[in-house]
């Protein structure tokens, strides 16, 4: 791998803690003397500072510092602040000290064995004789601290010295300094040491430990290209809560969506091509019916003509004849004002332009009205109707095109009848719905025809069809009142006959 994170990692780490370290050595070399030097002067101000209120204390009761500096009957040193302090100061700061009281130009103390040699030092500072090599670091009204080389010991000491508040006893405190700029080398020195063990110990183990953040991204990528091939049961298997876990969790998840979302537009697309099969389908009803209508008028025109030429041609010189002429164009005319009627009326349904009008109505009333209207033609059949019901029933639906129903399902009764010439038209109430069937005597219809009955201008029997009037058209419109009540209908073949049946709801 050219661009392998795992050594972009490591080489940011090395360049990280290289950078670390040579900071590190800048810091000690240009900053470390010069933070240890304050530091010791910090320790200088605050041993003035405590030392001069225990001197301005004594001063103004009355008494001096030598107060503070004295022994018991056994020639033992008491234990006073002043004696705490000084033993405090080189303890911790490992500060001499030496007081003097200038009145008298003898020490009142020293923490130091050379008290002559520090004597001798602070009176030369104060009548101005300073060492050649000594350097000023900071001057107040009362003291002055510097730094000092000694000849004698060939080292530095920071040195504070003065006067105390009482502007009567004289001081000098001094600090030896260690060899910074050695120590300074030998620590940058022993730093290089370590630093370049640790950044190569260090970047071994990067590089190791990247493996466990590389792994998982090779594994991810590994899983991205199987999907990208539409193989989608590759799954990250990592259980680690950190950044990396969460992407592979959103990976499987995305795989899982993409797996869903695929097979959804497969589904879409099988549906596609059912719609256009579906299309395809309508297209050639579109033909077929238009077929159909063509063929369905052709014949009544074809007679009114003929029979209107008859006519006009003198052919019907007779009375009898002429009416006879007039009948069959009347009937002709009949038949195509019934079938356009009932193709505006399969229209309409089939578009939903005709509003389905819901009302509650007693269906045992309306199917005696039926057979009423038809009682002429039951009569001319020589039909025997049975129909008994004691009791209304009342259904929700709308009772306009419900009629046509029952109207289609006796008319297509009557016109079939055969046998026994009986019709018999039941009511089941059956829980929330009511079940309407209307049964005849006579021939049964082929199985393989029973489904294709509610196609516009199928026919069974053409020529029966023809004999009576029939469209085909009725059972169309049947099914289309049924499906815009969302309500089943349907037609089967019994022992000595065929039943047609709907039904409707009873209750709201």
């Amino acid at each position: 791998m050219k661009r392998s994170i795992r050594i972009r990692f490591t080489m940011i780490f090395i360049g990280l803690m290289a950078g670390i370290f040579v900071g590190i050595w800048c810091v000690n070399n240009w900053m470390l003397e010069w933070f240890y030097i304050n530091q010791k002067v910090d320790a200088l101000q605050l041993g003035y500072t405590r030392m001069n209120e225990l001197v301005m204390e004594r001063w103004e009761s009355g008494g001096s510092i030598n107060d503070e500096f004295i022994t018991d009957s056994y020639g033992e040193e008491v234990q006073t602040p002043a004696i705490e302090l000084l033993r405090s100061l080189g303890d911790q700061y490992n500060i001499t000290m030496v007081i003097i009281d200038s009145f008298s130009n003898t020490p009142v103390v020293a923490s130091t064995r050379d008290v002559k040699f520090m004597m001798d030092r602070v009176f030369q500072y104060m009548v101005g004789r300073n060492n050649p090599r000594t350097e000023l670091i900071l001057k107040e009204d009362n003291y002055t601290i510097q730094k000092t080389y000694d000849t004698r010991s060939k080292s530095f000491y920071l040195e504070s010295w003065g006067y105390y508040g009482d502007n009567r006893t004289i001081f000098m405190m001094s600090i030896p300094l260690a060899s910074i700029r050695e120590s300074v080398q030998l620590s940058n020195k022993f730093l290089a040491y370590v630093g370049i063990m640790a950044l190569v110990l260090s970047s071994i183990v990067v590089y190791f430990t990247t493996k466990k953040v590389t792994s998982p991204i090779l594994q991810l990528a590994h899983i991205s290209e199987r999907m990208s091939n539409l193989d989608f049961d590759a799954k990250y298997q990592g259980n680690a809560q950190d950044e990396i876990g969460i992407l592979g969790n959103s990976v499987n998840t995305l795989s899982d969506k993409l797996k869903e979302t695929i097979g959804e537009l497969k589904s879409a697309n099988n549906q596609l091509l059912k719609d256009i099969e579906e299309k395809n389908q309508i297209d050639e009803m579109r033909q077929e019916f238009i077929g159909n209508v063509s063929h369905e008028l052709k014949t009544p025109i074809a007679l009114i003509q003929g029979y209107a030429e008859g006519l006009t041609e003198g052919m019907a010189q007779d009375k009898e004849s002429r009416d006879y002429y007039c009948e069959v164009i009347m009937d002709e005319a009949n038949k195509m004002n019934t079938m356009v009627r009932q193709l505006l009326t399969l229209n309409a349904l089939e578009s939903g332009n005709d509003m389905v009008t819901m009302e509650r109505f007693d269906l045992v009333e309306l199917i005696q009205g039926v057979l009423a209207a038809a009682r002429i033609l039951i009569e001319q059949k020589q039909a025997k109707i049975i129909f008994y019901c004691d009791h209304p029933v009342y259904v929700w639906a709308d009772e306009f095109k419900i009629e046509e129903v029952v109207t289609n399902y006796v008319s297509n009764a009557l016109n079939h009848l055969d046998g026994k010439k009986i019709i018999c038209i039941t009511i089941e109430e059956l829980g929330d719905n009511v079940r309407v069937a209307v049964r005849n005597t006579g021939t049964l219809i082929p199985q393989e025809a029973l489904s294709n009955l509610w196609t516009k201008f199928y026919k069974v029997d053409k020529a029966r069809t023809r004999a009576y009037g029939g469209s085909g058209i009725g059972l169309s419109i049947v099914k289309a009142i049924m499906d815009s009540h969302h309500k089943e209908c349907g037609v089967r073949n019994v022992e000595d006959g065929v039943e047609f049946w709907f039904t409707l709801d009873s209750k709201v």
